[in-house]
């Protein structure tokens, strides 16, 4: 019967995020108090593939009930630019419980609760720990992906209302690394995700804790299911006492378990494209014809698009931003900002600048050489970045067109026909 009122409870309640909740003020009994996990699944944008995660406070008896969100931002231009230097303000804020649950389902997004096994003291801890930071003066942190994000609050507060139990039950060493669960995340969309993998360091390629683990959503379910927490007469109880599937997602891609294993389609493309540049090279230098050389700077043009943009700003994001993971990124050994000089060399190219050809020449060369020494300093124990899908497909596209050009440049002219004698030389010789 409770489970039943809560949840139509929890349907009903409309925000009142002006006012301070009962649990706030002290007017709610822990008895009547529920507290509940929210864990929302993946959605469609790249920002919502992570999934998402909320706490509910309701109380049964007053029939007031609260979603404490910690995702919240402002979507405008200052934002933009605070992302881009590392320094997005998150703020956590309340809201109906029912009225969030309908949005995330017109989202075609699970909406899945775990009601907590909470002693009635606890309750009250956690749902006065909410009510204070939703106010004003508190509610602001600084995002972090990893460290520090709508998720990670929730399985802190949980933590503390439980006297550290969590943190110390999920201290051991977690599944796999923070760049395995990204990339198996941002398998729905593989260039965004490539692109991911190409701007973070090896900071994310360190051995974490199934505590870190947790900065994402169904981790965090799936740690808060299996925890069993100790009470006060010294008895183990599980830390979930139920879980209530509000919304199934329909035909939504399940998140795979394992990241995925592209790194041979990676290295055959960059061979392919690799192969195919010097391809055009060996075709112009035998026929000198109009059609490889536009083709030829038409492949600088979009490698030098492709992969110098994001090599350049991964170079100013080291150097002119708080994102510390991408500083010192080995993936600027492969693209950088001398990448970008392939789209107006390119160009030339395609014009039929006599010039360009050397000039690109030089700078795969570069290009080349400095991919291959990132790829030697492996065997340094500081270099240990897990890039080698990234080495393994632009390491052979900088060596490719580096030969290609090498070729192209090299074209000999046609042998010309042989000019007759002079006539008065033969009269003489004769």
């Amino acid at each position: 019967m409770t489970c039943l009122f809560g949840l139509l409870l929890l349907a009903a309640t409309p925000a009142r995020a002006q006012e301070m909740p009962p649990w706030g003020t002290g007017e709610s009994q822990g008895g009547d108090l529920n507290i509940y996990l929210v864990t929302f699944g993946p959605g469609d944008d790249v920002a919502s593939w992570f999934g998402h995660g909320s706490l509910v406070v309701e109380d049964l008896r007053l029939k007031q009930s609260r979603l404490y969100n910690y995702g919240m931002f402002s979507f405008d231009s200052t934002m933009l630019a605070r992302y881009a230097m590392g320094r997005l303000e998150f703020w956590v804020d309340d809201a109906s419980p029912g009225g969030t649950f309908r949005f995330y389902r017109s989202l075609n997004r699970d909406v899945r609760l775990q009601e907590l096994n909470l002693t009635p003291a606890q309750k009250v801890e956690m749902g006065r720990l909410l009510a204070v930071n939703v106010l004003p003066e508190n509610r602001n942190y600084l995002y972090h992906h990893y460290n520090d994000n709508c998720v990670t609050r929730l399985r802190d507060a949980i933590d503390k209302v439980v006297g550290g139990q969590f943190h110390q039950a999920m201290s051991g060493p977690g599944r796999m690394t923070l760049r395995d669960h990204t990339r198996r995340y941002s398998d729905v969309g593989p260039a965004m995700g490539l692109l991911l993998d190409f701007l973070m360091n090896d900071e994310i390629d360190q051995p974490v804790s199934r505590w870190q683990e947790a900065f994402l959503p169904d981790e965090l379910e799936r740690q808060a299911a299996e925890l069993q927490v100790v009470g006060e007469d010294g008895q183990k109880r599980p830390l979930v006492a139920k879980t209530l599937n509000i919304y199934s997602a329909q035909d939504r891609p399940v998140t795979p378990a394992e990241p995925p294993r592209y790194a041979p389609v990676l290295l055959v493309l960059g061979l392919l494209l690799g192969g195919g540049a010097a391809g055009l090279g060996l075709w112009f230098r035998r026929s000198g014809a109009r059609a490889p050389r536009i083709l030829l700077g038409l492949q600088n043009l979009l490698v030098g698009l492709v992969a110098g943009i994001p090599g350049l700003a991964l170079f100013i994001m080291w150097l002119f931003t708080d994102h510390t993971v991408t500083y010192r990124n080995e993936n600027l050994f492969l693209a950088n900002p001398l990448t970008v000089l392939a789209v107006p060399l390119g160009i030339q190219l395609m014009r039929g600048s006599p010039r360009a050809l050397e000039r690109l020449r030089r700078l795969w060369r570069v290009l080349a050489a400095l991919g291959v020494l990132g790829l030697v300093l492996k065997v340094l124990p500081m270099f240990d970045q897990d890039n080698w899908r990234l080495i393994a497909l632009l390491l052979p596209l900088s060596m490719g067109l580096e030969g290609a050009c090498t070729l192209a440049r090299a074209r000999t002219p046609a042998a010309r026909p042989a000019e007759p004698l002079n006539p008065s030389l033969k009269a003489s010789g004769s």
